[in-house]
């Protein structure tokens, strides 16, 4: 089979030339502890990428903007009801779950009955999220359990505990995507949405149920990414708006709907965590990681269509 019928390898392949670049600009110093900050790093773009995966599944049109929002809402929250006590981390799991479902459902009514475009109703959305994120934080910085930040930063069999939930967590939706019927109705609407319902799909459902996934997963990554650094912070979700598009495009999931490529969107999280640690390294900030980023998805988004038009 050829590699090229295989979309997720490249950006598996993207992502080992980045890191040897990296190791022959430092003469090979240090690669145990970069490919660990990866794996570390990049699970939390892997996890919420595999939520956008499934939204931009649905077809065009299809995005949400609402996933930095949504994670420091679920973050603050959950921080907020642990208050740093011991044995609450999953009463804590259960808030930022329970906030990411949430969020979803309100981003979903917005499409559904006031019939706006998934685009403005998630941006809506966030700035919402985004304002009761701020009132309940009120300036304050809660400290996650040491338990709970312990697992959070801890490592197993060598590998970051992060990183081993969000392979679980990939494949599962890799399961659910290639094994259930769920699945096939989410690929059949977003290949043709009409001819998917004339087929009787209960479309309204598979969007529905989209829409509170990508935002469950973004409540789940704004946990582990709080336990994780120490806190909540405002802005701790600002990166991962365009990072979750960017592995979603770089993973070789199609970006006019009904094709995803879960293995894909863990090598372009490894890989845009190595083009970023790579410009951070010669000081290039926040502006030049957004526009090489942009930059990136413009590239795959026109070659991707050049390809289809040939064929």
């Amino acid at each position: 089979m050829k590699p090229v019928t295989k979309p997720w390898l490249w950006s598996w392949l993207a992502a080992a030339a980045a890191f040897a670049l990296i190791l022959a600009l430092t003469s090979g110093r240090g690669a145990g502890e970069l490919a660990y900050a990866a794996l570390s790093f990049g699970a939390f773009a892997a996890i919420v990428g595999l939520g956008q995966m499934l939204v931009i599944t649905l077809g065009p049109g299809n995005v949400d903007l609402s996933i930095p929002a949504t994670m420091t809402l679920a973050a603050t929250l959950a921080l907020k009801a642990m208050g740093s006590e011991p044995g609450t981390a999953l009463l804590g799991l259960a808030i930022a779950l329970g906030v990411g479902a949430g969020a979803g459902l309100a981003n979903y009514a917005l499409i559904f009955l006031l019939r706006l475009p998934p685009i403005i109703a998630t941006l809506a959305a966030s700035l919402i999220y985004q304002s009761l994120a701020i009132w309940s934080n009120r300036g304050l910085r809660i400290k996650p359990p040491t338990g709970l930040a312990d697992f959070a930063t801890g490592r197993f069999l060598g590998l970051p505990n992060v990183a081993w939930v969000a392979l679980a967590l990939a494949i599962l939706v890799w399961v659910i995507l290639e094994r259930s019927i769920w699945g096939r109705w989410l690929l059949a609407s977003g290949q043709n949405l009409r001819a998917a319902r004339l087929a009787g799909v209960p479309v309204e459902l598979v969007r529905a149920t989209t829409y509170v996934s990508v935002a469950t997963f973004a409540g789940l990554a704004g946990y582990l990414l709080a336990s994780f650094s120490g806190g909540a912070a405002l802005n701790m979700g600002a990166e991962y708006l365009l990072m979750s598009i960017a592995v979603v495009v770089i993973g070789g999931s199609s970006i006019a709907g009904g094709n995803s490529n879960v293995p894909g969107v863990w090598g372009a999280a490894l890989f845009m965590f190595l083009v970023v640690s790579m410009l951070n390294s010669y000081g290039a900030g926040a502006g030049a990681r957004n526009v090489l980023t942009g930059a990136i998805i413009i590239a795959i988004v026109i070659a991707a269509s050049t390809r289809r038009t040939r064929a």
